[in-house]
């Protein structure tokens, strides 16, 4: 049961979308009101596979239904709950929906007033298979060999899939004909590459770490961030530091004595403590 006082209270989605994108837009959806059923294949969704844990918490809220699409019996149950859905969240390549009779002309048909978010791996070819990694790859957010510590294409495409949704219904209940949109993952990922692409955070770039004011430095114990940016800070940060090289004074403090001296002076940093040495990790802070 949904809370009345939400913004997407009395509303009813329907979500074919598995994995991460889909059900992270689907639990957002949920938080703010909506009603979502969850329906899923006779294998089931692959995220509940590979991580139970996750799979139950974006799920949780929801009512999860199995349904065969290619069976008769299936597809009249799908599309009883269509007619009364007010938003479909898909997350196939088209040829396979297709396939399964979900196009725009048969959801028209269906229903006009339902609202269809598809999430595709690349809105300017759909039809191309891929996954976070290629993404974040082609996007240039990687730094090979290392592996990404987020997905990051995935969290943003369900983000940006939320948007599409809520812009959707907002959008019909003020007379707009829209009723379709596809939100890509390489898009999403080549949206948080912006300050790489305008050459903010690419080498010698003003957030790359060429600043003393703005890097990443060793502690005793750890690292520290520090991002004293601003005018302000950045003379706050030399006074306290009485004019000395960053890394050295830095470098004979703990985590807990930097974020003490942050707190005390009011300065935009933060450290954190590390099993490993510092040197060790140098690495994995690019």
């Amino acid at each position: 049961m949904s809370t009345p006082s939400l913004a997407l209270a009395g509303l009813h989605a329907v979500t074919l979308a598995g994995n991460i994108p889909g059900p992270l837009c689907a639990a957002a959806l949920v938080r703010d009101g909506i009603h979502m059923t969850k329906v899923e294949g006779p294998g089931g969704d692959l995220l509940r596979q590979a991580h139970p844990g996750l799979y139950a918490e974006l799920s949780t809220g929801q009512t999860v239904q199995t349904l065969d699409l290619r069976s008769s019996e299936g597809q009249a149950a799908f599309q009883a709950l269509l007619k009364d859905a007010d938003l479909l969240l898909t997350s196939q390549r088209p040829a396979a929906l297709s396939r399964l009779g979900i196009t725009r002309e048969s959801l028209a048909a269906l229903n006009p007033r339902l609202c269809w978010v598809a999430i595709v791996g690349d809105t300017e070819d759909p039809e191309v298979p891929g996954h976070d990694l290629t993404y974040q790859l082609q996007a240039g957010l990687l730094s090979p060999p290392q592996m990404p510590r987020t997905l990051l294409a995935d969290i943003a495409g369900g983000q940006e899939a939320t948007r599409a949704a809520v812009a959707l219904l907002l959008g019909r209940e003020r007379g707009s004909q829209e009723r379709h949109r596809q939100v890509g993952l390489k898009q999403s990922a080549e949206y948080f590459a912006l300050p790489l692409r305008f050459g903010l955070t690419s080498e010698g770039g003003w957030l790359s770490g060429r600043l003393p004011n703005y890097r990443l430095y060793p502690l005793k114990d750890g690292w520290v961030g520090v991002a004293a940016l601003e005018p302000h800070f950045a003379q706050r940060l030399m006074t306290v530091l009485a004019g000395r090289d960053p890394e050295g004074v830095l470098s004979e403090l703990t985590a807990e004595e930097c974020n003490r001296l942050a707190h005390e002076y009011d300065l935009p940093l933060h450290a954190i403590s590390t099993p490993s040495t510092p040197g060790s990790i140098s690495g994995g802070q690019a």
